[in-house]
């Protein structure tokens, strides 16, 4: 039998979309978001145009995406002293984000989101030594970190560690403040309620830094904004969904009429039972065995490479997904977060049902509205 990837299978991974995986840092992938990639063009095109000598602005540059991923290391070494698992970190424009397999308890949440910042001012701290010692001039501001000038490099990161700690103390979502601030609340709220409250205080972060930014006029703050007011809402609709889904089964919400498609059936099959049905994900089987998934996209690859009369067994993906039908449906939400995703639901190497984020998507809508599941 082919080995399938579970929910607690140690290598299953689920990549943010838009993103682009580029090396792994202690066992974890760190991928780059494509506003992340647009930005680096940005910024590399406007310092190589600039008339100020721009080596030492581009060590700057280079030092502050280390300092970014060592923060977001730091939070990925503490969680897993709390037994959690960093699937992966992923660099946007206005800084990393670290995702965990699963939701940290309260006073694990207080401590991973406080690592980020420490490894920052230990940083900070370390710099201060090093140009104290050697009796340079550690004076920069603001503006300095803005554009290229001729100021230090290691003066530069200084501050701009201090200012990322700072900044990222803040309490409000996306910030890890904001994380402090939530699991504070958690302990005399409900988790959606603190959630909220965290996530309003980020929205309205991101509307003040907005307005500033336009009248400033500092257009870069207005696109951290736009960045901001997007993390808080995703965190707020993140909590919603933990909370509706919190102690349901998978089999509550999986569904149980499907149709499949054997080995040997042709992606001319596949096409035929895509365009007839509302189904765009198909297990194939062999007897009682299933042996892949066959989903739209890799289905439509697969007529535009191999053509009609190809088997699907040449295109279908062979390392799905599978979750057994008594587990939390929580614990998949942010694996199923992926647009187009299908797991199998099985139990025992029987097939019951799938769970596609189409039908997560109304289950949450009807459990929204009171509804309770039939299980």
């Amino acid at each position: 039998m082919l080995p399938v990837q579970t929910l607690n299978h140690p290598g299953y991974e689920t990549a943010t979309a838009g993103t682009i995986k580029v090396f792994r840092l202690l066992g974890v992938p760190v991928r780059l978001h494509f506003t992340f990639v647009l930005m680096v063009v940005f910024i590399t095109v406007s310092v190589l145009g600039s008339a100020q000598s721009n080596s030492g602005y581009a060590v700057f540059l280079l030092g502050s995406l280390v300092s970014v991923l060592l923060h977001e290391l730091g939070h990925a070494l503490v969680a897993s002293r709390f037994g959690v698992r960093t699937t992966e970190i992923v660099m946007f424009p206005i800084g990393g984000l670290s995702r965990m397999e699963r939701p940290l308890a309260p006073t694990a949440e207080i401590f991973v989101a406080l690592a980020g910042p420490l490894v920052n001012l230990l940083l900070a701290a370390g710099i201060f030594g090093y140009l104290f010692s050697t009796h340079a001039a550690p004076l920069v501001n603001v503006a300095d970190l803005l554009q290229p000038s001729h100021k230090s490099p290691l003066a530069l990161l200084l501050y701009g560690n201090i200012l990322l700690a700072c900044f990222n103390l803040l309490p409000a979502f996306p910030m890890d403040g904001g994380r402090i601030l939530r699991a504070l609340l958690s302990y005399i709220r409900p988790e959606e309620e603190a959630t909220r409250t965290a996530a309003w205080m980020g929205r309205m972060l991101a509307i003040s830094m907005g307005l500033y930014g336009l009248l400033a006029p500092q257009f870069m703050l207005v696109f951290f904004a736009l960045f901001i007011y997007l993390g808080a809402a995703q965190e707020s609709v993140a909590a919603m969904g933990r909370s509706l889904t919190h102690g349901v089964p998978i089999r509550a919400a999986m569904i149980t009429k499907f149709h499949t498609l054997e080995h040997h059936s042709t992606i001319r099959d596949a096409a035929n039972l895509l365009l007839s049905t509302s189904q765009q994900d198909f297990p194939v089987v062999h007897g009682t065995e299933v042996v892949g998934l066959l989903g739209r996209n890799l289905l439509i690859r697969a007529i535009a490479s191999e053509g009609p009369d190809a088997y699907v067994a040449g295109a279908m993906d062979r390392d799905f997904l599978a979750l057994e039908p008594h587990a939390d449906l929580a614990e998949v939400l942010p694996m199923m977060a992926q647009a187009g995703r299908c797991a199998l639901v099985m139990e025992n190497s029987r097939l019951l049902g799938l769970l596609t984020t189409d039908n997560l998507s109304e289950f949450l809508l009807l459990r929204r509205f009171g509804m309770e599941p039939t299980v």
